[in-house]
């Protein structure tokens, strides 16, 4: 494991993709924000045609504790949706379209707390996490503001390959 002193090196000369490891720019991070945003959408959509709509079908008009059940899962899905993709994996779909990944300075995964920390302060504050990402045009690191508060890095995350399957083995699990 690389030490947090380390810097990662970027990306090669000939515009292949970069390095493992090395800090993540501005266009990786926006594109894998957007595409959030989208994951966000398409899943509040659902929420609401799943608790509405069945309800709908459920019961003879509406009941109006739906409307606020619906109301606080949608509210709450965002930093659910950042806070456990941080936590688990480091990435969410968008980061991990976008092949990138949301580490501590020591390039470890993050705790729960710092990523719950991080996606409510980030949430609460959207204007100023955007704004924020102005910073990383400005860092050796390339760490937004929120990265400074939280003591996170966003690095290129490496591919993940598939082991090919021998004739007459079966993969585990």
């Amino acid at each position: 494991m690389p030490s947090a002193a380390r810097v990662p090196r970027a990306p090669t000369q000939d515009g292949g993709p970069p390095a493992h490891g090395a800090f993540a720019g501005l266009v990786s991070r926006v594109a894998a924000l957007l595409i959030d945003v989208l994951v966000l959408v398409v899943a509040s959509a659902a929420v609401y045609a799943v608790l509405v709509g069945g309800a709908s079908l459920t019961f003879d008009g509406i009941p109006s504790w739906i409307h606020s059940v619906t109301q606080a899962v949608v509210s709450a899905l965002p930093t659910v949706y950042f806070t456990v993709a941080w936590w688990l994996t480091g990435q969410t779909v968008g980061d991990a379209v976008m092949g990138v990944a949301v580490r501590d300075r020591a390039l470890r995964r993050l705790g729960f707390v710092r990523a719950l920390l991080r996606a409510v302060v980030g949430l609460a504050l959207a204007p100023v996490w955007l704004v924020g990402l102005v910073s990383v045009l400005l860092d050796a690191r390339r760490r937004s503001l929120l990265d400074m508060v939280f003591g996170t890095v966003v690095v290129y995350a490496p591919a993940r390959r598939r082991r090919p399957v021998r004739a007459g083995r079966e993969r585990p699990g």
